[in-house]
């Protein structure tokens, strides 16, 4: 029996049976399988969600076969491709076309269907989640219903299923709306803690994606700004092979991966190295392919909690978190992410309905992140905050549903589409109910 692990190592299942479906027939044929039998499907990705959401309970599907661009539409400004494709393979497909997404997060090894079912997001910009730049999509449902949805066809099933939370059906293909490859410059800068807050806002206004990182048990912080330039790509001034080597892999993850190792045995050194380390960051600026600056490489191993609060109450959030964190005995060597995000009109978005401030609290895989995220939740909460779907949190369907003003809605939409639960997984039993 094999068994499945999620990429952070923090939730595993040992699926009845394992698929690999060749197409939408195949998935179709799993699905009416499951539902003669009373049992359960579930379609994984690459596990890049710190939760049990695509944890698999009796059948789990793989997309191996069910990846890669299907057609591009320049007229209307879309590309579909099969909902198994990762995100970095879409990418480099669209470069090639001339082609790129508006808007997207730091990872790019999800599939297409996890980012979006989970709500995957970036900071900035006209809208911040991959969800937010769907215009179609197809699916199979709970009954072996294949329905395809756009804003003239089944736009109610289109509404809620850009972020489904794999409960409404298998994503089978995903219409993004793309625009011309464009250039995005990048300015990293040191600052203080006051300096970063003091000018937070106007940061945000004057630049297209704003990210900052915290480094906790320090009065130092990281700024990066990404913003639009009016050139070609070939005019752009990427880091260096050496530089990206240097400083994106070796010092941010092999030597930081060294350095957790060995403070996670030592954690008395903790707040020395992270006030050491974070004295050493230096400014650097660079422009690239959109893709390329948005994505940085991941290697070290982490677990995360991410909670959207609205943006009025951001900072404020952020000073408590820090505040509980400095007076605990916690010792954190991962720096605390802060990113802003446009309201948005998906139902299930934890932006849907407001301005967003994101943020994101993590621990090396090896460190206890329980006590951590317990510290900072009830802040999060006590601020109107949602977490995100893929990450770590305690919420269940009870406290989430006044959080999200058409949840009830979903429910009534989960019920017409998979009405025998042939999707469901503890999971998603605590965040939906039954």
């Amino acid at each position: 029996m094999t068994e499945w692990i999620n990429w952070s190592g923090i939730e595993s299942a040992r699926p009845g049976s394992i698929e690999d479906p060749a197409d939408t027939a195949a998935i179709v044929a799993s699905i009416e399988r499951a539902r003669a039998a009373g049992s359960t499907v579930k379609m994984v990705g690459t596990g890049h969600s710190f939760t049990a959401i695509s944890a698999p309970e009796a059948t789990m599907l793989r997309p191996t076969n069910l990846r890669g661009i299907l057609s591009v539409d320049r007229e209307a400004m879309t590309v579909t491709a099969l909902a198994g494709t990762q995100l970095k393979t879409l990418n480099a497909g669209l470069a090639a076309l001339g082609l790129s997404l508006h808007n997207m997060g730091d990872i790019d090894e999800q599939t297409l269907a996890g980012a979006t079912s989970t709500g995957t997001h970036g900071t900035g910009g006209v809208w911040a989640s991959l969800s937010a730049q769907i215009a179609g999509l197809e699916l199979v449902t709970g009954t072996g219903e294949v329905i395809r949805a756009t804003s003239d066809e089944h736009p109610e099933i289109l509404e809620f299923g850009r972020l489904g939370l794999g409960a409404l059906g298998v994503l089978t293909t995903i219409t993004f709306r793309v625009e011309p490859l464009f250039v995005l410059e990048a300015n990293e800068t040191p600052m203080s803690w006051d300096e970063a807050l003091d000018g937070f806002d106007q940061r945000v206004a004057e630049h297209h994606h704003v990210d900052t990182y915290w480094f906790p048990h320090t009065d130092r912080m990281m700024t990066k700004t990404n913003d639009r330039l009016d050139i070609g790509v070939d005019e752009a001034e990427p880091l260096s092979r050496f530089s990206g080597w240097w400083e994106d892999e070796f010092l941010s993850n092999t030597l930081f991966g060294a350095l957790n190792h060995v403070t996670n045995r030592f954690p008395g050194s903790i707040r020395r190295v992270n006030q050491v380390s974070s004295r050493m960051l230096s400014a650097r600026s660079y422009s690239d392919a959109a893709h390329k600056v948005f994505v940085s490489p991941r290697t070290v191993v982490f677990r995360e909690m991410e909670y959207a609060v609205p943006r009025e109450a951001g900072i404020a959030a952020l000073r408590e978190a820090r505040a509980a964190l400095e007076a605990s005995r916690l010792s954190i060597t991962f720096p605390v992410e802060i990113r802003v995000t446009p309201a948005d009109d998906i139902p299930m978005s934890t932006s849907t309905g407001r301005d967003s401030m994101y943020l994101a609290f993590h621990t090396h895989r090896d460190a206890d992140h329980l006590e951590y995220f317990a510290l900072l939740e009830p802040i999060m909460r006590a601020h109107d905050g949602r977490p995100h779907w893929g990450k770590v949190h305690t919420r269940t369907a009870a406290d989430l549903a006044p959080a999200y003003p058409r949840f009830e809605e979903f429910l009534s939409l989960r019920d017409r589409l998979d009405p025998d639960r042939v999707f469901a997984n503890p999971y998603l039993r605590r965040v939906l109910g039954a």
